[in-house]
């Protein structure tokens, strides 16, 4: 699989958001590798250590917590975007989530090592990461907003508008967990919202 011109390397060229550090990414890109994982296939399962940081080519991450034997969403990780259970790999702890596969997924990943040594040496790769990690503040911190201000209904319609596609890709009981709706108010809210 040929990585210049991919959707990784345009995804790099978004986040850096700076053509003068474009020189650079063949040295990104060099270093990641390609993974495929099959549904229901975990990335990381809770109390083991994440071994990867990965950009998903094609396919859906899900990231789940058990609460007293009930699967929660914390997060979807979706194509075009990078995961990791993050603190996990950067510290080499346990994690305290699953990552799983809920699709077929093309996955191209890095391990701690080469990721620091990209820190460290690749000026491109420093300010993705900066912007990335930037970025996703900014993402949780509407998420925690939208769930204390806004209605179920409310996120379900927001979740429409911004991922239209979400609702042909991800089983409805995963979604509703993710906003906060149990499965049988989320079907009520659909039957309203369509």
């Amino acid at each position: 699989m040929s990585k210049s011109g991919s959707v990784l390397e345009k995804y790099l060229i978004g986040v850096i958001n700076d053509s003068r550090l474009d020189v650079q990414l063949p040295a990104i890109l060099n270093e990641f590798s390609h993974v495929s994982l099959s549904k229901n296939s975990y990335f990381c399962k809770t109390g083991s250590v994440c071994d990867y940081f990965c950009f998903i080519e094609s396919g859906i991450l899900q990231h789940s917590i058990t609460i007293e034997g009930e699967e929660k969403t914390t997060y979807l990780a979706l194509k075009n975007t990078v995961t990791s259970s993050l603190k996990s790999f950067k510290d080499l702890v346990p994690s305290r989530k699953d990552i799983k596969a809920i699709s077929d997924c093309s996955l191209w990943v890095i391990d701690l090592n080469t990721f620091n040594q990209l820190i460290t040496n690749n000026s491109a790769f420093k300010k993705f990461y900066y912007n990335l990690i930037e970025n996703q503040i900014y993402l949780i911190d509407d998420y925690r907003i939208d769930l204390l201000t806004l209605t179920p209904e409310e996120r379900y319609k927001k979740m429409l508008s911004n991922e239209p596609t979400l609702l042909q890709q991800v089983p409805l009981h995963y979604l509703a967990s993710f906003l906060g709706i149990s499965t049988r108010h989320m079907s009520r809210i659909r039957k309203n919202v369509i």
